[in-house]
């Protein structure tokens, strides 16, 4: 497959220019209402500390949207990457009756509220469907999560004739999935796929004839560890 990419150089996500931006703002207005309130006063002290808190804060929110940029290295073709950083909750076979009707390797990748929550393309090829499930909001690294949480698909065929499921899981807090490519876009790792909002799980729906190169309780570096082979490249 072709190295050509439509990078995406952000060291600080799109999807947090809203929030970075609105919350600075209202965290400078509460602290300077907050010091003129209080200045010349006994409680200047409280000013200067919720002003120490509220950068704390706005650290937090400022590290959850941060976003490295980062190039795969090696050969792409029939490599499966991960789809984001986090923790392997789950390597096995399951059946996906949805849209393959038999059974798939399934791994998924947990992300905690301190992971990159950038979401890359697990593989290269051609998007041939995406869609947008509504549904509960149980922790994300329950089994019953995949099925039951709200959810966003992207189907992909890969040039070897293979088709992987990526699947964006809504967790107990995440309560917003942005997905970019739209049905008929080509993809391609080193490529973001979406990004989801504060804590969720990314699976990846794999032919039974792909290898797994990782077990339950790995750590990933989305778009550099390499999950999984697929079989059959030429």
């Amino acid at each position: 497959m072709t190295r050509t990419k439509r990078f995406k150089k952000i060291r600080l996500h799109q999807e947090g220019t809203a929030t970075m931006l609105w919350g600075g703002l209202a965290l400078l207005i509460f602290n300077a209402g907050l010091y003129l309130l209080t200045v010349g006063s006994a409680w200047i002290w409280l000013s200067w500390g919720v002003l120490a808190a509220s950068i704390c804060v706005y650290g937090v929110v400022v590290n959850f949207f941060r976003c490295p940029i980062r190039v795969f290295e090696d050969e792409t073709e029939g490599v499966v990457v991960a789809p984001a950083d986090g923790k392997i909750v789950v390597c096995e076979e399951v059946d996906e009756q949805e849209y393959f009707h038999d059974k798939r390797l399934m791994i998924s990748v947990f992300m905690s509220p301190l992971n990159v929550h950038a979401n890359w393309f697990p593989v290269g090829g051609q998007v041939i469907s995406v869609s947008h499930h509504h549904g509960n909001f149980h922790k994300a690294w329950l089994p019953k999560a995949s099925i039951e949480n709200e959810h966003a698909d992207t189907l992909i065929a890969c040039e070897n004739g293979e088709r992987v499921l990526v699947r964006q899981v809504a967790g107990a807090v995440a309560r917003r999935i942005v997905t970019y490519p739209r049905e008929g876009d080509m993809c391609y790792i080193d490529e973001h796929l979406g990004f989801i909002k504060f804590g969720s799980r990314v699976d990846v729906f794999l032919p039974l004839s792909a290898k797994p190169l990782i077990q339950v309780g790995d750590h990933t570096i989305g778009n550099q560890t390499v999950i999984a082979n697929l079989a059959n490249v030429e």
